[in-house]
């Protein structure tokens, strides 16, 4: 079977070819329901339609602005503009100009007719916006009214009866129901009424109920992607309102916002650029351009769903929603659905081989039951006489045998990975982790190895500079007036460097809330280092500086540090530089010593300053180092120097570890999974944070980016099996470090990322993690999961999920297995030797509901146990049905088996049962027997390898209510509706053994779970042994 299914229905987690999605689609055989069984899966032609449509409209796009700019050169757009007047509507409203109109001027790109409307502050009035304060938050509806609201038109979710409808598309129910329908004909015209219709009734009755509880079980989990969709969609944006500096969703962005953007930001709306530096965005989205386009003042135009690839800046938002590009290309994009999971992918193939079995076994039994009754008729001379209850009885069999087919055909497996998915996806989503695709959570059960950041995943990114060397000391920064300990032995003139340098080099913001309190806006060492200079100077004056900005080079993980050029009152001009700490050294030939004064830096210094800076490492403190330069001349230069600097400053900035690091750390070693720390600090902070979070051990490996990259491809393969810590690494290294733990290890790779330069990685890794407050929207875009609250913990507890749902999928299938193979080969056998079946098609139904829709929604939903955490990863192309499983299987069918073919041939003799009901109470016996059996082996189920099957139980209430609910209809079954469901009450001693028959079943599951199997489980590359499992862990 698994040669069979790796051939035919073996996908990649991530970006599947096309032809291994055409080659499973082409190999799934005998599906019962396509609209069904496919609802959650691609739709390829689809797909291509829409790949055709998003290149039309690229095209379109691209073709667009080259015309236009051309056409700019030869219109006079400003006669055109002068002629426009707003309708009365808009004017009322208090605008100057329509929705229509205002969008126009950025999707033409039309310069011409924005400065006929006097420029972007003239725009601004025009739609009555503050440049300064933004908007007011009184008039956000009145806006959405006028220019409507930021959201795509979209699919209108379905209704409840269109998964009706879906559910009655199952070929084997139209069938039944067909059948049914002729039974109730045949049977009024025969027995009368009303009892001619019971038989049929019971089956109508019953595929009702199937079809209701289907469609409840899908309707439930499409609700449930709706909201994780529109989850996936919301950004959060800064925009400026009511003069403040705040975030909102970008669902309620509106036309007149002053939106903050800066390196991995998503442009959420069409608008016009206000200010900022070395701002350009990536178009491709739109244009299928990949070269980045300059934001400037004479090329000011931002469209909605680029991409913020370099600088920062403002932007005036001028339309939204289906008015910008981005939402007709949205539009387009919807269609084709996301790609299936490896799961769901093999769970069809093991339907497709069940389905086969199955229907050879249908075709046989009804064959079977034909052949006795001919036979019959001709033992006793009856062959040439044909009544309406031979056309009944024929009917019948054919019922048996269709029914056999839905019970043969598992239809719920590949479901049941929807299912336990979404289930998974919505509880992540409550204890923040958001998964983005499908695939990922799964996935995620087999990780072997993470990558983690240290700044805030590690840590709680809550940074406080807690020492300083300046004037050649180094000071510890208390909480006790350290302004008066900086100016016992820093200089006025030291001093006010050092805050120009703060205040000025930086890409945070000091702000005044509504309260009236200051807060800063920014990165948490941004943050660190403004509220440090605030200590000493005053709110005001730090939020509007005397010196102008002249040049901007912002922060990027490549270079390491963030510069800039400021024009000083006099006229002089002055570079400012930070970053880390020994690359704005090496920058430096100057330093300020004890007297403030600016002397030359000796090798002796150098020495010594690296020593502070190890120094400060070693106390697992973040170190910036702050320099500048006064350049000579008024005109400011092309490019911020790189070279002669004067350094002022060493400043340490503490991040604690977060609580619980160390324990989750500890519970991925225990569950075989490596943990490496890969980050752009210091090699000393970073080993300092990697011991005390348990990630570094004593014959582990620390290494430095420059080094690991400097060596050569065999080099690497003998150091990676040790390596713990990756410092001072740029995104490249963590990109190449995934190649090859995938490639040359087979791991199985999830890796953390924050920034935009991470993306690389986050794409080729098995599971790429974005940190949800600190990650760019460009990192969350190329992200499978985004961990909301950045914190490692989560990515554990998103790891603990996603084994639970590959284990919940095959105790699931361990489960429908049994049940298969005893409803089969109950109803063959018994039409073999004695010419009937003992289930009937209404019973069938209904076991077929227990096993399928109920058994998923109890068995896949079943929630994570720290027991998860204690066995190894699963492995790259492993078995999914295991030996252990198999061994469950053959051992459950045959005792089942076993039992009711006992109860078949001895039952009347055993329990005295006689009289003309006799055959009737066999029969019920042996259907309540049989699905007590199920009920048992659904406990049973619950743990393939534990003996102690009953552990957190009643913690999975889910579980608990289909389990009751299951007994109480199967009461209600047996003793009320015994006429539509072809049984007959039970006396209580019969009731008893049903019950303990069943229950005999968990002894039965005990003694197997002692049997040993083989485990194919191989040796970790770093020496893990798979830790034990078996009946002796209960």
């Amino acid at each position: 079977m698994e040669k069979y299914l790796r051939r035919n229905f073996d996908v990649e987690p991530k970006r599947p070819s096309e032809e291994a999605l055409r080659r499973w689609r082409s190999a799934v055989w005998l599906v019962k329901n396509p609209r069904r069984r496919f609802r959650m899966i691609a739709d390829l032609a689809k797909r291509a339609e829409a790949e055709r449509n998003r290149k039309k409209f690229q095209e379109k796009i691209r073709i667009a602005l080259y015309v236009q700019k051309a056409a700019l050169h030869f219109i006079d757009a400003g006669s055109r503009a002068e002629q426009y007047k707003p309708s009365e509507e808009i004017r009322q409203a208090g605008y100057g100009i329509d929705p229509d109109e205002l969008s126009s001027v950025v999707r033409s790109h039309d310069i011409k007719r924005l400065e006929h409307h006097e420029g972007v502050e003239g725009l601004a009035k025009i739609i009555s916006t503050s440049v300064q304060n933004g908007i007011s938050s009184n008039e956000i509806q009145r806006r959405q009214k006028i220019f409507g609201v930021n959201q795509f038109v979209e699919k209108p979710a379905r209704p409840f009866c269109m998964f009706i409808w879906d559910a009655l598309q199952d070929m084997t129910l139209m069938i039944l129901m067909v059948c049914a329908v002729i039974s109730v004909g045949v049977g009024i015209a025969t027995e009368g009424w009303p009892k001619g219709m019971y038989d049929g009734l019971g089956i109508i009755l019953c595929i009702f109920l199937v079809v209701v509880v289907t469609a409840i079980s899908d309707y439930k989990q499409s609700l449930q992607f709706k909201d994780l969709d529109r989850e996936k969609k919301n950004v959060i944006v800064q925009v400026t309102r009511n003069g403040s500096r705040q975030k909102v969703s970008i669902y309620d962005l509106v036309v007149g916002d002053i939106v903050h953007l800066s390196i991995g930001d998503l442009v959420p709306a069409d608008g016009i650029f206000l200010s900022g530096y070395s701002l350009s965005v990536d178009e491709s989205s739109l244009s299928g351009e990949s070269e980045p386009v300059n934001i400037e003042r004479d090329r000011p135009f931002l469209l909605s769903g680029t991409k913020v690839q370099d600088g920062s800046g403002k932007m005036l938002v001028t339309s939204v929603g289906m008015r910008t590009e981005w939402g007709e290309l949205m539009v387009t994009l919807c269609e084709g659905g996301e790609d299936e999971t490896p799961l769901q992918v093999k769970l069809n193939g093991v339907a497709t081989i069940i389905g086969k079995i199955g229907l050879s076994f249908a075709i046989l039994t009804f064959l079977v039951l034909t052949f006795r009754f001919i036979a019959r008729k001709a033992i006793h001379g009856e062959i040439r006489r044909w009544s309406t209850n031979d056309a009944l009885d024929l009917l019948n069999f054919f019922a048996i045998a269709v029914t056999i087919l839905v019970v043969a055909v598992p239809e719920g497996l590949p479901l049941a990975v929807t299912l336990s998915l979404a289930f998974a996806m919505k509880k992540l989503m409550n204890d923040r982790a958001l998964v983005r695709h499908l695939s990922a959570c799964e996935t995620m059960g087999s990780a072997s190895c993470i990558c983690t950041d240290k700044t805030g995943t590690l840590t709680t990114n809550h940074m406080i500079v807690t020492k300083l060397w300046i004037c050649g000391e180094s000071k510890k920064i208390g909480s006790n007036n350290p302004q008066n300990s900086l100016k016992s032995f820093a200089s006025e003139s030291v001093l006010d460097i050092l805050l120009q340098s703060i205040f000025q080099n930086t890409s945070g913001e000091v702000v005044r809330g509504k309260d009236g309190k200051t807060s800063v806006l920014g990165s948490p060492t941004e943050t660190a280092l403004l509220e440090f200079g605030l200590l000493f100077k005053d709110s005001s004056s730090a939020s509007s500086p005397k010196s102008k900005i002249l040049k901007v080079e912002p922060f990027n993980s490549n270079k390491k540090k963030m510069s800039v050029i400021v024009s000083l009152p006099g006229g002089k001009l002055r570079a400012f530089c930070k970053g880390a700490s020994e690359i704005v050294l090496g920058f430096c030939d100057k330093l300020v010593n004890k007297d403030g004064k600016c002397v030359p830096l000796s090798e002796d210094q150098r020495t010594s300053l690296t020593n502070v800076i190890n120094g400060f490492a070693c106390e697992a403190l973040r170190t910036l180092c702050l320099a500048f330069k006064d350049i000579e001349g008024n005109s400011s230069p092309d490019t911020i120097p790189e070279n002669k600097y004067t350094l002022l400053a060493i400043v340490g900035i503490k991040d604690p570890v977060r609580p619980g690091v160390r324990e989750a750390v500890q519970t991925c070693l225990d569950a075989g999974i490596t943990v490496r720390m890969v980050t752009g600090d210091n090699i000393h902070t970073a080993k300092a944070v990697a011991r005390e979070c348990g990630i570094l051990t004593d014959d582990g490996i620390a290494i430095e980016g420059p080094e690991f990259r400097d060596k050569s491809p065999q080099e690497m393969k003998e150091i990676i099996p040790k390596l713990q810590v990756m410092a001072r690494s740029l995104p490249l290294d963590k990109h190449k470090l995934v190649i090859m733990l995938r490639k040359e290890y087979r791991e199985v790779v999830a890796v953390t990322g924050d920034g935009t330069n991470d993306a690389p990685a986050l794409h080729e890794a098995d599971i790429g993690l974005a940190m949800g407050i600190a990650g760019t929207e460009v990192a969350k875009e190329s992200a499978d999961i985004v961990i909301m609250d950045d914190n490692f913990a989560s990515i554990v507890n998103v790891a603990k999920w996603g084994r639970s749902v590959y284990i919940n999928i095959q105790k699931f299938v361990q489960f429908q297995l049994t049940v298969n193979v005893v409803a089969l080969m109950t109803n063959f056998i018994s039409a073999c030797i004695t010419g009937s079946a003992p289930l009937t098609a209404v019973q069938l139904l209904w076991v077929n509901m227990i096993m399928d829709t109920l058994g998923a929604l109890a068995l896949a939903t079943e929630p994570p146990h720290d027991g998860l955490m204690k066995r190894p990863p699963i492995g790259r192309n492993v078995n999914f049905i295991t030996k252990i499983m198999w061994r469950n299987i053959i051992g459950q069918s045959v005792y089942q088996l076993a039992v009711l073919g006992m109860l078949q041939v001895k039952a009347k003799k055993i329990f005295k049962i006689t009289g003309p009901d006799s055959n009737s109470i066999l029969n019920t016996l042996i259907f309540n027997t049989f699905v007590f059996c199920q009920v048992f082996n659904e406990i049973n189920s619950r743990d393939m390898e534990k003996v102690n099957v009953l552990r957190g139980i009643f913690r999975s209430w889910i579980f608990m209510l289909i389990i009751i609910s299951t007994v109480a209809f199967q009461v209600v079954m047996v003793e009320l509706l015994g006429t539509f469901a072809d049984t007959v009450p039970l006396s209580w001693n019969l009731w008893l053994a049903s019950i303990l028959t069943g229950a005999a079943g968990l002894l039965v599951g005990a003694v197997l779970k002692c049997i040993p199997v083989a485990s194919t489980t191989s040796k970790h590359h770093d020496g893990y042994e798979p830790l034990p499992s078996g009946p002796n862990l209960v």
